[in-house]
């Protein structure tokens, strides 16, 4: 019954916000795509979200961690998190809010605090559980350490927007 199914929901929400993190949720803007090659050539970050998400990697981060290449140490950090269907629905029905889409699009970036690393986006898993309850109330997001190419990142959140400040004074 719909009851039910609320209950269920309502539950699974309860376990996010006990067992999971706040992260901060970036959707990327295309300002300008490249329609040969089918790439974004320009993209910003200009809003953020927060939103409670569950880690579910238990012995740490998956991939292939941190390697030594040609170009100097590169950090392969792979992390899957699971956030509630309705949650995400509430974030994106705030009037206050500019943000259009019905789930967490590929190539959008999540904010970690605690970790103080931003991932990337690769895969948006939207049939695990597979059909319980006759609906499936959560997503599951495949995501990778984001590698910063010359986006704009500016959220008016300071801590995000050092990220770009960082990573260009590096460079």
């Amino acid at each position: 019954t719909r009851s039910e199914k609320f209950l269920y929901e309502d539950l699974l929400i309860e376990q996010l916000k006990v067992f999971g993190q706040e992260v901060t949720y970036l959707p990327r803007t295309i300002v300008a795509r490249d329609t040969i090659l089918g790439e974004d050539a320009l993209s910003k970050f200009e809003e953020a979200y927060s939103i409670e998400m569950y880690v579910e990697n238990v012995s740490g981060f998956e991939g292939e961690g941190d390697v030594i290449s040609k170009f100097g140490l590169e950090v392969r950090d792979d992390v899957t998190l699971v956030v509630s269907k309705r949650r995400f629905d509430l974030l994106v029905d705030q009037k206050s809010n500019t943000l259009a889409q019905d789930r967490p699009k590929e190539g959008d970036v999540i904010y970690m605090p605690v970790f103080k690393k931003m991932f990337e986006i690769q895969f948006v898993e939207d049939e695990d559980p597979y059909y319980q309850i006759a609906d499936i109330p959560l997503f599951k997001l495949k995501c990778t350490t984001f590698s910063y190419s010359h986006e704009a990142i500016d959220t008016g959140i300071a801590e995000i927007d050092a990220f770009e400040d960082n990573i260009s004074s590096n460079n």
